[in-house]
C-alpha cells in the first residue's frame, strides 16, 4: 500500500512538473518579449570595434521595436562580455541560450571566439550570427547550418588586393607579421596563394600572440631581411601597436605597408600620420552609402553619427545589418523555430547599406561587394569630420567574384571530413 502511495505520489509529482514545464514555456513562448544575446568584446584587444556593435545593435533594436518588434514581440538586447577569449565566449553563449533562453545570438570580434560560439549554437540548436569574423574557416572548415557571417572573408579581403598588390608589387620580397589563431593563419595564407609568396623561406612570417603589445622585434627582422612589402595580419589595438611602432622605426619609407583588414576605428587608433599610405580591405566604410547613393546606409550613418557624434564602421555596421535581416527571416517563416528560419534565409537577397547581399545557401555567407581601400594623406584625414574620413577605393570586386567557390568549399570540407553535412546540402537542391 505504501509502495503503490508513493507511485502515485511520484506519478504525480512527475505529471505536475510537466505540467508547470509547459505552462512555464507557453507563458515565456507567449510572453510580449524576444531576449537575443550579443557575445561582443567590451573589454580586451577588440574592444573597440565591441563598442561600434553594441551601439548600433542598439540602435536598430529601437527601430525593431519601433515597427512593432518581431512577429508582435518587442525585443531585448541581452549583453556579455567575450573579452575576445574563445572559451570565454562559449561559456557566455551558452549562458545565453540556456539561462537567459534566447533563440539567436550576434557578435564575435575574432573568429576564434565566433567558431566557438557557433559550435554552441549547433549544440543548441539555435542560431549565431558572426559580425567581424573574417577567418575563411568560420563559413568553411568550421562551418555548419546554424552559424551565418554578414561580413567578408579574409578570401575576398586577399582576392580583391590581390589586383592592385600583383599590377605593382609582383616579385617584391614580402614579409608577413601575423595574428597567431585561425583569422591570422587563414589571412596570411589567402594573400600568399594570390601573390604567389606561398614559400616561407623566401617570404618569411613572424606570428605574435593576440593582445601582444610590442612589434619591434618582428619589424627589425622585417627590415633586415630587406622587405619590399609588410603584411600585418593583425587588427584592433595590435593592429595599432605595430603601425605606430614601423611608422616611428621609417619602415614605411622602405616597403609598403598591408593590413588585410581594415577600419577607421583602427585606423584612428593608430593615427592619420603612422596610417597614411597603408593599404588594405574591408567590406562597408560609412562613406560607401553616400558615394554610391546607397539609402538606407545614409540613414543609418546619419542616425549614428547624431547620436554618437562620429561614424560607425563596418563592426557596427554588420550588427545593426544581422539584426534587421533575423527580424526579415522570422517573420517570413511566421515562427522563431531555428529549422524554419534557416530556411528562410538560405538564399535570401537583401539591401542593408549599400547594395544587393545574398545569404548563400551552401555555407551561409552573406556574398557581397568588396572593396580594397588606400589610407589618404595625413593632412587630408586631418581635414575630415571626426578625422574618420581615411579610405579611397582602389578597387571594387562583385560578391560572387570574390567569394570561395562552390567547388573550392567542397575541397576545403571533404578535408576535415564534414560529408555528412555536404550531403544535407546536396540532397536538398
Amino acid at each position: 500500500m505504501n509502495c503503490s502511495f508513493c507511485k502515485i505520489r511520484t506519478i504525480g509529482c512527475l505529471l505536475s512538473f510537466l505540467i508547470f514545464g509547459f505552462i512555464t514555456d507557453s507563458a515565456a513562448n507567449d510572453s510580449g518579449v524576444v531576449k537575443i544575446g550579443l557575445n561582443y568584446p567590451e573589454t580586451g584587444p577588440y574592444a573597440k570595434q565591441g563598442l561600434d556593435q553594441k551601439r548600433a545593435a542598439e540602435i536598430a533594436v529601437e527601430e525593431i521595436n519601433s515597427s512593432g518588434g518581431i512577429l508582435g514581440k518587442k525585443v531585448q538586447l541581452v549583453l556579455r562580455d567575450t573579452k575576445s577569449n574563445a572559451k570565454i565566449a562559449r561559456g557566455t553563449a551558452t549562458e545565453l541560450y540556456d539561462v537567459e533562453g534566447v533563440p539567436m545570438i550576434l557578435g564575435g570580434s575574432s573568429s576564434a571566439v565566433a567558431i566557438a560560439a557557433g559550435e554552441v549554437a549547433l549544440q543548441k540548436d539555435k542560431l549565431f550570427f558572426a559580425t567581424l569574423s573574417y577567418s575563411t574557416e568560420t563559413t568553411g572548415e568550421y562551418g555548419h547550418r546554424h552559424i551565418f557571417r554578414e561580413c567578408f572573408d579574409a578570401f575576398a579581403a586577399g582576392k580583391v588586393m590581390a589586383d592592385y598588390l600583383n599590377k605593382n608589387f609582383k616579385g617584391r620580397n614580402y614579409f608577413y607579421i601575423t595574428a597567431n589563431y585561425t583569422w591570422g593563419w587563414t589571412t596570411e595564407s589567402v594573400l600568399r596563394s594570390f601573390t604567389n609568396t606561398k614559400d616561407t623561406v623566401k617570404y618569411p612570417e613572424v606570428l605574435t600572440e593576440l593582445g601582444a603589445k610590442d612589434f619591434k622585434t618582428a619589424l627589425h627582422e622585417a627590415k633586415d631581411k630587406g622587405a619590399d612589402v609588410l603584411v600585418l595580419s593583425l587588427f584592433g589595438r595590435d593592429m595599432e601597436i605595430a603601425v605606430k611602432q614601423a611608422d616611428e622605426m621609417g619602415l614605411k619609407n622602405r616597403m609598403q605597408i598591408i593590413v588585410p583588414q581594415m577600419n577607421e576605428d583602427m585606423a584612428q587608433g593608430a593615427g592619420p600620420e603612422a596610417m597614411e599610405g597603408i593599404i588594405g580591405a574591408t567590406p562597408w566604410m560609412w562613406s560607401v552609402p553616400f558615394k554610391y547613393n546607397y539609402p538606407r546606409g545614409i540613414a543609418f550613418v546619419k542616425k549614428f553619427e547624431e547620436r554618437f557624434k562620429r561614424y560607425p564602421t563596418t563592426s557596427g555596421a554588420s550588427a545593426y545589418v544581422i539584426l534587421h535581416e533575423y527580424k526579415a527571416a522570422v517573420e517570413q517563416a511566421k515562427t522563431f523555430d531555428t529549422k524554419a528560419v534557416i530556411n528562410a534565409l538560405e538564399g535570401r537577397k537583401y539591401v542593408g547599406l549599400k547594395d544587393e547581399q545574398y545569404w548563400r545557401k551552401f555555407d551561409h555567407q552573406s556574398v557581397q561587394t568588396v572593396y580594397a581601400v588606400k589610407v589618404k594623406p595625413a593632412a587630408e584625414v586631418k581635414k575630415s569630420k571626426y578625422q574618420m574620413d581615411y579610405f579611397d577605393i582602389i578597387a571594387t570586386m562583385a560578391g560572387d567574384e570574390a567569394a570561395v567557390d562552390h567547388k573550392e568549399w567542397i575541397e576545403i570540407r571533404e578535408v576535415v571530413n564534414m560529408k555528412p553535412e555536404l550531403e544535407e546540402y546536396e540532397n536538398s537542391k
